[in-house]
């Protein structure tokens, strides 16, 4: 399910708000797709990536940031 509105999220570690996503990423946010069953997204849109959140476990549940870019430039 996509939704286009922030919903705040937890690991074992941290609580992300949209503040704090954006301060992280360094872009705003503008949709996000949950799985069903999950209360942690799959993907985020921003204005300039997709953030694809990766699940880590190890003591404690984590997740992991990766940006691509949506628009890339090909020269």
């Amino acid at each position: 399910m996509i939704v286009c509105e922030w919903r705040d999220f937890s690991t074992d570690v941290a609580t992300y708000t949209l503040e704090s996503f954006e301060e992280t990423i360094g872009d705003s946010f503008e949709a996000m797709m949950f799985e069903e069953g999950n209360d942690i997204p799959s993907y985020i849109w921003t204005v300039n990536y997709v953030v694809i959140i990766k699940r880590n476990t190890r003591m404690y549940h984590d997740i992991s940031f990766t940006k691509i870019p949506r628009n890339p430039v090909c020269e």
